[in-house]
């Protein structure tokens, strides 16, 4: 079953109006759409690049009687696609429960299937990363956006591993990091490197970010961006934009750590100061919301300000894997 992460809270910061416009800019399953369609009298339009969502979309449009339409874009490119100027976007950054149960798109090392990992149907997959990517950037992929500590011992597993035979599916690739790291406790050895691997292949971090960035030129005066995301590497991001966003002092980069802190105009300003957590029902009743975190703030009048991607970790990006292929 598909659980909108957090409901009770995102509908209250939201501040729902209706006749308002609103953007739930990672469709998936729809459950923030219906919440707020049921809610109020209001229009929604949702983004998605998985088009395996229109059948989803098609119900809450004939549902809600045309209130809601979907446009298949990535989030980060709202802003260019002639959008009116909306009263909230919100943006749950977590892999869809429909992605994960299906084997054929392969971000599970539960379900066997083909190591893809594209939240769309174009461009570079998991396999064409782990085959082709040189030992270095595979160290870097796994060590940044996994976090994992042993990311010199995978890469070398994998390398090895190719050379002998393709690595072409989930279990493939979950079974050489298992041998190679062992298993201790419940959690699977593969689950960071899994990780890894889909925040690269789909570019998370880098279209989190640009995606921050044109909510903020969507949003109206007293707009509102809520963000839920899942672990610390998206956190990170949100807060260090929010930070910035409402006149704070944030380091350029935690990756540039020499460089100097600065202050901005305030484009936004706090919904809450700390962050939101679930409450403990729903972590009982849904476990995937348990390290969820809820960030909103309101924008103000001020112009928005340029895109800054010294943020982001400095890792191989997807317009160089082209580089690999023969």
């Amino acid at each position: 079953m598909h659980y909108p992460v957090m409901l009770p809270e995102v509908i209250a910061a939201m501040d729902l109006k209706d006749s308002g416009l609103y953007v739930d800019a990672t469709f998936g399953n729809g459950g923030y759409s219906e919440a707020f369609l049921s809610a109020k009298m209001c229009n929604v339009i949702g983004l998605d690049r998985d088009p395996n969502v229109y059948n989803r979309a098609e119900e809450l449009s004939v549902k809600y009687n045309n209130r809601f339409s979907l446009i298949e874009t990535k989030f980060s490119e709202m802003d260019r696609i002639d959008l009116p100027m909306v009263d909230a976007v919100v943006m749950d950054i977590g892999v869809s429960s429909m992605q994960i149960d299906r084997a054929d798109r392969g971000f599970s090392f539960m379900r066997s299937g083909p190591l893809d990992m594209r939240m769309s149907t174009s461009g570079a997959s998991a396999a064409d990363a782990v085959n082709l990517l040189p030992y270095d950037d595979l160290v870097k992929i796994f060590k940044v956006y996994g976090e994992e500590k042993h990311s010199r011992r995978a890469a070398d597993a994998i390398i090895s591993s190719r050379q002998a035979k393709y690595i072409g599916t989930t279990a493939d690739l979950a079974t050489i990091i298992e041998k190679t790291l062992g298993r201790n406790g419940k959690i699977h050895p593969a689950t960071r490197i899994f990780q890894a691997l889909r925040i690269f292949i789909n570019d998370e971090l880098g279209e989190l970010y640009k995606g921050l960035c044109a909510a903020e030129r969507v949003l109206k005066p007293g707009g509102r961006l809520l963000v839920v995301t899942f672990h610390s590497l998206e956190d990170r991001i949100v807060k260090s934009f929010l930070r910035r966003r409402t006149g704070g002092m944030v380091s350029v980069s935690r990756y540039v750590p020499e460089q100097k802190k600065v202050a901005n105009v305030q484009t936004f300003i706090d919904g809450k100061r700390s962050v939101i957590k679930p409450q403990k029902d729903e972590i009982k009743e849904n476990p995937r919301s348990r390290s969820a975190k809820l960030r909103y703030a309101i924008r103000t009048d001020k112009t928005p300000l340029k895109a800054d991607d010294r943020l982001l970790p400095d890792v191989i990006g997807l317009d160089e894997m082209e580089n690999y292929y023969e």
